[in-house]
């Protein structure tokens, strides 16, 4: 049985990337397929890639969802707004020498009070004065990770949202979609390469460590996605002309694959998913999946080990650190193809490099 240190690896501190390059698609890309590995730069995507292959992305929109303030007793308060609830409610984490009690204020961004409505698991829900979205959108400060050792700054406003944002709602970017520009979508429109978004609204639960050994025992914060009609038309469209389904980053891969029905049929509409991928699951829909490099012994090294292959990705992430890739939300990606291990399959998938010499 695998345990929590199995997917732990060593990253030296100077590998986290913590500004982005100055173009978007100047990112390197680690391209594998099993225990094939090739380096190579996303500016190379559209001919890593088929004509006919489906790019799915998630058109999420980072909110302004960090708060500071302070209690009515003068304490200071960190305040970062995990989702917007019905009306005027958000679920948020809040930061504070002594817990806030339910029924007391807090005064944010010195512009508006929030009321301590009470306590839900590791969350809070707090009651806005107006329309949470609006207000965050107002007075909130862009919530990058941890990991990134400086205040969100103008540049952070631009390149910490994907250039096809659309739906507000998230705390923490899609990140492997933080290398597209428009060139690059022109480019893999003119090779042929179809697209659809999906929409799942990343919650601060993302950032969370695993702290069970035992995965089982492991409990994924819900988040909130959207399935759009004409998405699944378009991987039907997709799966019916032979084409591959590539999901950009594993909040897209969350959603199509939680999108599945019993009888395992994509069913579109709007959902809460809690989907927890490990080594073992049987992917349903994704057959190639772009994804940045993740924090060790997170749910997301969990997911793209089950995607690559456990030991595939162990020894992709080897070659990543000694070949000085840059790490985590501002850094490199890998384009991983499903890893084959002897399983029955719809149609057999071109090669890693079958792909790269396709015309």
């Amino acid at each position: 049985m695998l345990t929590l240190d199995d997917f732990d690896y060593n990253l030296p501190q100077e590998r986290i990337a913590q500004c982005p390059l100055s173009e978007r698609a100047d990112s390197r890309l680690l391209v594998m397929q099993n225990a094939a590995r090739e380096d190579r730069g996303v500016r190379d995507l559209p001919h890593l890639l088929l004509p006919g292959d489906l790019l799915v992305m998630n058109d999420t929109r980072v909110l302004h969802a960090r708060l500071f303030g302070r209690k009515a007793s003068g304490g200071l308060v960190e305040v970062l707004v995990e989702r917007p609830l019905s009306g005027r409610d958000v679920l948020a984490q809040v930061r504070a020498s002594k817990p806030p009690r339910p029924g007391s204020r807090l005064r944010l961004e010195e512009a508006f009070e929030a009321e301590v409505i009470g306590r839900e698991g590791e969350f809070y829900r707090l009651r806005f004065p107006d329309d949470p979205v609006s207000l965050l959108e107002y007075y909130g400060r862009l919530p990058l990770p941890p990991y990134i050792e400086h205040a969100a700054e103008a540049f952070d406003e631009e390149r910490y949202q994907t250039v096809f944002a659309r739906e507000k709602g998230s705390v923490a970017a899609p990140t492997a979609g933080l290398h597209f520009d428009e060139v690059l979508l022109e480019n893999c429109r003119a090779r042929g390469i179809e697209m659809a978004t999906v929409t799942l609204h990343v919650g601060a639960g993302t950032f969370q460590p695993v702290r069970m050994q035992n995965l089982e025992e492991h409990r994924m914060h819900w988040e909130h996605y959207d399935l759009p009609q004409k998405t699944v038309q378009a991987i039907a469209d997709c799966r019916a002309r032979k084409g591959r389904i590539v999901a950009v980053g594993t909040t897209t891969l969350r959603t199509l694959e939680s999108a599945v029905d019993e009888r395992g049929v994509l069913q579109a509409g709007a959902g809460e998913t809690a989907l927890f991928i490990t080594p073992g699951y049987t992917f349903r829909v994704v057959d190639v999946l772009l994804t940045n490099f993740h924090l060790p012994k997170s749910t997301l090294l969990m997911l793209v080990s089950a995607f690559g292959g456990l030991d595939n990705i162990r020894a992709a992430y080897r070659h990543a650190v000694a070949s000085q890739y840059r790490f985590f939300s501002y850094g490199d990606a890998m384009l991983i193809h499903r890893w084959m291990d002897g399983e029955s399959t719809r149609r057999k998938q071109p090669t890693v490099f079958e792909c790269v010499s396709a015309s």
